[in-house]
């Protein structure tokens, strides 16, 4: 299984801002992510996931498609698949940079079929997923 990451979501107050975000960046079905340093273990992550961590929970998910070096300046792009899938939210510290995640401690996608989910509004998936409820 591929190896994931964590990154927090700076400056998302919700899920629904992230994706604004998320979409502005798209472009030919890749959405764009820059860091400083590639990840050490890059190959391991190709096909893994970055986990997105909103108020202290890992609330949602994009696939890793792969890295390119910036040419101008020294920094990387993460290659991301543009579908933003959310995951059973579970707690997680704020940190600087990206952190690895083992697929096996990885949330599970959320399932919006599940008890009529998908028609309850966006806020209220979000306070009864921080509170653990859903």
């Amino acid at each position: 299984m591929p190896l994931n990451i964590t990154k927090v979501a700076f400056g998302c107050a919700s899920l629904d801002i992230l994706k604004e975000r998320v979409a502005a960046r798209v472009e030919n079905e890749v959405a764009i992510v820059t860091t400083r340093y590639r990840p050490t273990r890059h190959e391991e992550i190709i096909g893994g996931s970055l986990f997105w961590i909103i108020k202290h929970h890992l609330v949602a998910r994009q696939t890793i498609l792969g890295f390119s070096e910036m040419e101008d300046e020294k920094r990387w792009r993460i290659h991301l698949d543009s579908r933003l899938v959310m995951v059973r939210s579970q707690p997680r510290r704020a940190h600087q940079g990206w952190r690895y995640l083992a697929a096996e401690d990885a949330p599970a996608d959320f399932d919006m079929n599940d008890a009529g989910l998908a028609e309850m509004p966006s806020a209220l998936r979000g306070e009864l997923s921080a509170l653990a409820l859903i």
